[in-house]
């Protein structure tokens, strides 16, 4: 059976036409991009999910979380419609999601709404 995905995943993109997660996801040794990859097509198949592999952040903010093999992946997105957009992404260091970080995509998300 060939089945669709129920969304389509975009890059946010900044003014100046950069995509940082698209960026940030070439940049990664093959097998970390794999990885990721694998768990935003999961997200794209099977939106909405939960723990272990999505966690609300805030009001429209998640984040996918990838264990790599040698850290943990996350990238932030939003969904609007029928649309994942991939927000910002990092290799995270401690428990708790850094401040910078969540800033980022709050930014980015700001800008999305007020477009």
């Amino acid at each position: 059976m060939n089945r669709l995905p129920r969304y389509t995943v975009a890059f946010y993109q900044t003014s100046r036409g950069h995509e940082p997660v698209r960026e940030w996801l070439k940049a990664l040794p093959a097998e970390a991009r794999r990885i990721v990859g694998e768990d935003l097509k999961t997200v794209q198949y099977g939106w909405p999910l939960g723990m272990p592999l999505i966690r609300k952040l805030e009001a429209d903010l998640w984040e996918v979380r990838s264990t790599l093999p040698d850290g943990i992946a996350r990238v932030l997105f939003t969904v609007q419609g029928r649309r994942v957009i991939l927000l910002h992404a990092f290799v995270k260091k401690t428990q708790k999601t850094p401040l910078n970080e969540l800033a980022i995509a709050r930014k980015r998300l700001a800008e999305l709404v007020r477009e």
